[in-house]
């Protein structure tokens, strides 16, 4: 008999799964007379009993039992790309890897067991990777699997209505493919956030008014079984690269491959979910962004013209609009920005400011004259308008949105330049234009039309058409700050309507105001403000920042972030409302119940009907703030059911008294009030997602979606996990030493 001992995972986790999966394959592989087992009083191990020897590391344990320690390029990409991916427990980040290796046949050895076990919660129900479907089938592989299975509790969603878990399959959130497609008899919304520029860290207030504001909308719309994809990446061609690039001696593509992966890494910890998050310097990129000027072009819609253009002398260039800053001549303003004043909102032309000054080096510019190519917006203006109204009717545009796009069409559309004399940037694809590239506004925003067709890249390429020239069954949702309004509700749809092709234009635009710090500017420069990577210093769990963020989300006027408003929402109504709901009645069942939801008739809790119907009204209102997008609303919404279940538990007085004394109305008490945790499981994930993980580990249960009417969907039986706690509480003296270690200049 062996004297090695191997225990498996025993947390819920897709890391716990992949782990299982290695040591279960190579067990089967190589040392077959021995089992993976659980043990409660142990962690995932192998042990030697005779000598006490002890291994907990998955791919350690691999390697013993091939006695077999080899490493490779492989087995790299495992411990890193695909590792984080299992860590942050998302299927979703599988969808962005790309896998730098092929593997000629299926082997079992030491490499392959360990990348297959990596790679499963990408490819387990795909058949695009030959060499996975073909490893899967050996049969020690095979057997492996399931052995791993049977012990990971990940895969709970085989599991429902077996042994201790009963669950209503019907009211379940969907997995999406691996591969996403508008479905026919499905409402299919492709949901687009502005493409965060990436010659800086992105501050609270550009988080909320666009990625965060689309993943908390594209998280309800999967979570109400809509088929739905939410792409972003980051806008990368421009003055503003060059000029950084300039300023930190790297080349334009370094800088840009630099906040890429910050501006990633700041959207994976703030757990925004896209479906794929990509860039804008990409050969598809260049080809349809080339594809739809030159169409432009056969159209009559591009004019040349030799215009007046500020120059400095002083780094010999020309000046990008939002390169020259000034004087708005409308409002006196002294920061307005050469292309739009950011105090009044009217558009402006560099030429038009007031002691105009170079944004680079501060020297006055010399007017110079160069040659462009222009998009005459004025002769696509009757289409678009007519189009205008009807979407934003239609859609319900955000008020904002409306307001900014009558405002350009009310003063009637001009031809608007369209190259810029650059070299990064995409190429101008016309005979002596070879200095010249496109415009980064008119180029941006295609990058959402080449981000998609990038997501399919190794997929079905064309399948990027079935969302973007597809009007008839696509709607499509963007999310941005109201400064980005006029490119998206004008440029790109005039450019659309030009290109003469059939295509999906904006149905729902959906714009924010300012989020202000402590009463003044975000100010990288000076300190001041709470950029991405700050929020994750503190200490204090994502959750908690897109809640209060989604809190505070500035939807019709300027907000402002307060650290004592953080603090205390925290504490006073996540801990005290949240928090202390799971909490008390989850201890209570366990307890009283051992976990198990006893046998129950809702009759024996008095008026119990007005609950139920107080329930769906709040619910009901709920789902109409999200379908039309009031997401600040729709928070307040769930956390008002969250209220009513804590009411509940005091109406009905639920304690040892009531178990002792009356039973059957304790036993529906808890059945309808765990019911109850589960319903503001599924309505707090757009919000919330990592807390509504912790919610359904709690309560033994898959992903709950968004029903239309409270229904009790955890049957008599079910068991439920371990109680643990969803939020701490925050010291209030915190509060002052976040506001000295962020306030900069402000506080001098």
């Amino acid at each position: 008999m062996s004297s090695l001992e191997i225990f498996g995972a025993k947390e819920c986790s897709l890391l716990a799964l992949v782990n299982n999966l290695k040591v279960s394959i190579a067990v089967k592989a190589f040392q077959p007379n021995l089992q993976v087992k659980l043990n409660e009083d142990s962690g995932f191990s192998l042990k030697d009993k005779t000598n006490g020897f002890e291994l907990i590391e998955a791919n350690a344990i691999v390697k013993y039992l091939a006695d077999n320690f080899e490493s490779s390029d492989a087995i790299k990409f495992e411990e890193t790309e695909l590792y984080k991916c299992a860590k942050s427990n998302k299927r979703e980040k599988y969808s962005t890897i790309e896998i730098p290796f092929n593997f000629e046949k299926p082997e079992l050895n030491v490499t392959q067991i360990i990348v297959f076990a990596g790679l499963y919660p990408k490819f387990k129900d795909s058949q695009e990777n030959v060499w996975f479907k073909e490893f899967s089938e050996l049969p020690e592989v095979a057997a492996g699997i399931k052995d791993a299975l049977a012990i990971t509790k990940v895969e709970r969603e085989k599991e429902v209505n077996t042994g201790a878990q009963k669950i209503h399959v019907g009211h379940l959130v969907k997995k999406q493919s691996d591969s996403i497609v508008p479905k026919e008899n499905e409402r299919n919304i492709l949901i687009t956030s502005a493409l965060p520029y990436v010659n800086n860290v992105p501050h609270l207030g550009n988080i909320v008014g666009s990625v965060l504001s689309a993943d908390i909308y594209a998280r309800y719309a999967k979570n109400r079984n809509y088929n739905c994809l939410y792409i972003c990446g980051t806008d990368e061609y421009g003055t503003a690269t060059e000029t950084k690039a300039l300023e930190e001696n790297l080349t334009p593509q370094q800088l840009c491959d630099k906040y890429h992966k910050i501006h990633k890494d700041v959207y994976d910890w703030f757990d925004i979910g896209f479906d794929y998050f990509g860039r804008t310097t990409t050969p598809l990129q260049t080809e349809i962004a080339q594809d739809i000027f030159l169409k432009l072009h056969k159209g009559n819609y591009l004019e040349e013209k030799t215009t007046e253009q500020l120059y400095c002398e002083q780094h010999k260039s020309f000046l990008a609009d939002r390169f020259v800053e000034g004087t708005c001549p409308k409002c006196a303003y002294e920061d307005a920005r050469g292309d739009q004043c950011d105090k009044c909102g009217n558009l402006l032309d560099p030429l038009e400011l007031i002691q105009p000054r170079c944004k680079v080096d501060g020297a006055t510019p010399i007017v110079k004259e160069s040659t462009h190519i222009y998009l005459k917006l004025n002769e696509l203006e009757e289409p678009l308008a007519k189009w205008v109204a009807e979407s934003s009717e239609k859609g319900h545009w955000s008020k904002n949105s409306r307001t900014i796009t009558n405002s350009w069409l009310k003063q009637g559309l001009e031809p608007r330049c369209i190259t810029r004399d650059l070299i990064w940037g995409t190429p101008v694809p016309l005979e002596g234009y070879d200095e010249k590239v496109l415009y980064v506004w008119f180029d941006a925003t295609i990058g959402y039309v080449s981000i998609t067709a990038n997501y399919f890249k190794d997929k079905n390429l064309d399948d990027w058409k079935k969302w973007w020239r597809n009007p008839e069954h696509v709607d499509l949702y963007q999310f941005m700050g109201k400064d980005n309004v006029p490119f998206h509700t004008v440029v790109f749809p005039a450019t659309q309507i030009g290109t003469g092709d059939v295509w999906t234009k904006l149905h729902h635009l959906n714009t924010t105001e300012y989020l202000q710090y402590e009463g003044g500017k975000f100010s990288k420069s000076r300190g001041v403000g709470v950029f991405g990577n700050n929020a994750k210093e503190t200490g204090v769990n994502a959750s908690v920042w897109r809640y209060y963020l989604a809190s505070v989300r500035p939807e019709s006027s300027d907000s402002h972030f307060s650290w004592d408003e953080f603090v205390t929402r925290n504490n006073s109504e996540l801990l005290a409302n949240l928090g202390n709901f799971v909490n008390r009645i989850v201890k209570f069942a366990i307890a009283k119940y051992n976990g198990v939801i006893p046998e129950f008739d809702v009759k024996n809790i008095p008026d119990y009907e007005t609950f139920e119907s107080e329930i769906n009204e709040l619910l009901s209102h709920y789902i109409q703030c999200m379908e039309d997008v009031s997401l600040r609303k729709g928070l307040e919404l769930a956390m008002a059911i969250s209220s009513r279940g804590n009411q509940f538990l005091q109406d009905n007085k639920l304690d040892n008294s009531l178990y002792a004394n009356q039973p059957d109305k304790s036993d529906a008490v808890v059945a309808v009030a765990l019911n109850l945790v589960y319903l503001v499981s599924a309505i707090i994930y757009p919000f919330m997602p990592e807390t509504t993980i912790k919610i359904d580990e709690i309560l033994n249960a898959p992903a709950l979606s968004i029903t239309n009417k409270f229904e009790l969907v955890i049957e008599p039986g079910h068991n439920i996990g371990k109680a643990q706690y969803l939020f701490t509480r925050i010291d209030e003296k915190k509060i002052q030493e976040w506001r000295n270690a962020y306030g900069g200049a402000q506080q001098k």
